[in-house]
């Protein structure tokens, strides 16, 4: 009798000299791109950016932007929070089409965020505020300039005239200044005046200490050697306008120095109360860590409360705002816009702060990485990867608008999520404790 040999080998696994006509579509040589538009095109998430960023900028302005006070911890724990959530998306659900407009402050954003303020902007790449606020009015969304910005009021009122331009203040001793700076913005066009209420004095930011960062940049050996390795920042910043603040008097020295030297550690509530009274546009308080000041701010007259530890370079170990978030929103919602910042670093972050209760998201470090990366077209980067980010996030979790989401969508994970003053409560969130 005779034994079988075992199954038949399918012919298509039968080995055979191959083909040149087989071989040829598997042989495409990609023709190498080169230059700042394909090293931007190659990067696909805010920490691409960081990466080239870093490549391209020196040291002391890049981890002025990159730091925070002290060890750190508040920024790393805001960040950590982020990635210690649970998305709980939905099926079968007709995604094709997606809407990111999102009402804010009585008009409608293209995404669910803007361009939140920083100071010093053209320090980490030349074009600045300037790019900053253009990338933001093309692509719809609204762009805050700093009381220490490096570009005055009506220049970028002027670079971006059809954007949404908000301003940042911080509130002087000098009220006097205050409302020059007051009456500017609103002769500028801006509907919505941000006061930041969070800087008494200067958070201990070690990175710059350690740097010797001042402004403008001191050329020591340092620095000289430091420039060896990124000349175009270099023949920008010295072929440019000498950096100052722009809507300030010129000041040099160290930035603590400038804040102490210039905030007032004595406001109040009542100060509030002034500042309302004085500006009739959108009033908007930034550094909101407590419940209760939450409250406290919307009665003393604030149309909107951004929920930041000023991105980690306060106080350290501070609360950390998407842990408050929901507590603010289950006592606030409806009466008040709540905008949230601080460690927003992917459109799923954006995702998941409105999902638990924001109307919008501000970013910082997000928007100055793509800045550093390639100038106006780094800014538009970050704006686009955050937006496709945001739309695919919301599509795979079922939803087709930004009102659409709320707390079932993300369930907080770890052992220690804050409470309304900051204090540890396990998992008494809404969303957190969802059976699944």
């Amino acid at each position: 009798m005779q034994q079988s040999s075992g199954p038949a080998v399918p012919p298509a696994l039968r080995r055979r000299v191959p083909k040149v006509a087989d071989l040829a579509p598997l042989m495409q040589f990609k023709k190498p791109e080169l230059g700042a538009a394909a090293r931007l095109k190659r990067a696909n998430t805010i920490w691409d950016l960081r990466d080239l960023a870093k490549r391209r900028t020196p040291k002391a302005p890049f981890d002025y932007t990159d730091g925070a006070a002290e060890a750190e911890i508040s920024l790393g724990r805001a960040r950590a929070a982020f990635l210690d959530l649970e998305f709980r998306p939905g099926i079968l659900r007709d995604v094709r089409t997606v809407s990111t407009v999102t009402p804010i402050l009585g008009k409608d954003s293209a995404l669910p965020f803007g361009i939140a303020p920083t100071g010093f902007t053209r320090m980490m790449q030349s074009e600045g505020e300037y790019a900053g606020s253009q990338a933001a009015a093309a692509a719809g969304i609204p762009y805050t300039l700093s009381t220490m910005g490096t570009a005055s009021i009506e220049d970028v009122a002027q670079a971006a005239p059809t954007g949404r331009n908000w301003f940042q203040l911080y509130l002087w001793t000098d009220r006097d200044r205050s409302m020059e700076l007051i009456a500017r913005a609103a002769a500028a066009g801006n509907d919505t005046l941000m006061v930041t209420v969070d800087t008494a004095v200067a958070g201990a930011r070690l990175r710059d200490v350690r740097n010797g960062m001042t402004i403008p940049p001191a050329l020591t050996l340092k620095t000289v050697v430091d420039a060896s390795y990124r000349p175009a920042w270099w023949f920008n910043f010295l072929t440019h306008e000498p950096l100052a603040f722009a809507s300030l008097s010129r000041y040099s020295g160290t930035v603590a120095d400038l804040i102490n030297s210039m905030f007032d550690p004595t406001l109040t509530f009542e100060d509030l109360d002034w500042l309302r009274g004085v500006w009739k546009g959108n009033l908007v308080v930034k550094g909101i860590q407590t419940l209760d000041d939450a409250k406290k701010a919307v009665d003393h007259g604030a149309d909107g409360i951004i929920l930041s530890n000023h991105g980690g370079r306060q106080l350290d170990r501070a609360p950390v705002p998407l842990h408050l978030l929901p507590h603010v929103a289950a006592e606030l919602k409806g009466k008040t816009d709540i905008i949230l910042d601080t460690g927003i670093m992917s459109g799923g972050d954006i995702v998941a702060a409105l999902a638990l209760g924001a109307d919008f998201t501000l970013i910082g470090r997000a928007y100055l990485y793509g800045l550093m990366a390639g100038g106006r077209a780094g800014v538009d980067r970050t704006i686009a990867i955050l937006g496709a980010q945001t739309v695919r996030t919301m599509q795979l979790l079922g939803v087709n608008r930004i009102a659409d989401l709320t707390p079932d969508h993300v369930r907080l994970l770890g052992s220690a999520t804050a409470g309304p003053t900051g204090t540890a409560t396990g998992t008494d969130l809404p969303g957190a404790a969802i059976t699944l």
